[in-house]
């Protein structure tokens, strides 16, 4: 997920408001508190937007599993990320079985 879309996210979770199917889907998933888990995808530079870490607090207020930091996705420096060390199995082993 990019800080975009994490951003899109924290909005519609905070306030409620979706203007499209999927953020209505999550909207709906945090109201009905179905587990949620987002894996985001930036570079360090990206993640020191204020905006960022405003998104993952409003996210994990609303019991969004937000898998960033340790056990998660780490922030790489920016034009050195490596696809291939992205940690895919963190966010199925996050979901309830």
């Amino acid at each position: 997920m990019t800080n975009r879309t994490l951003y899109l996210i924290a909005c519609a979770a905070g306030t409620g408001i979706s203007d499209t199917l999927a953020l209505g889907l999550i909207t709906e998933g945090v109201g009905l508190g179905v587990p949620i888990v987002a894996l985001p995808h930036w570079n360090d530079a990206q993640g020191r937007h204020p905006a960022v870490a405003r998104s993952v607090e409003t996210l994990r207020n609303a019991g969004v599993t937000v898998l960033l930091g340790e056990g998660g996705f780490v922030p790489h420096r920016p034009r050195q990320g490596d696809a291939d060390a992205y940690p895919w199995r963190a966010a199925v082993e996050a979901l309830p079985a």
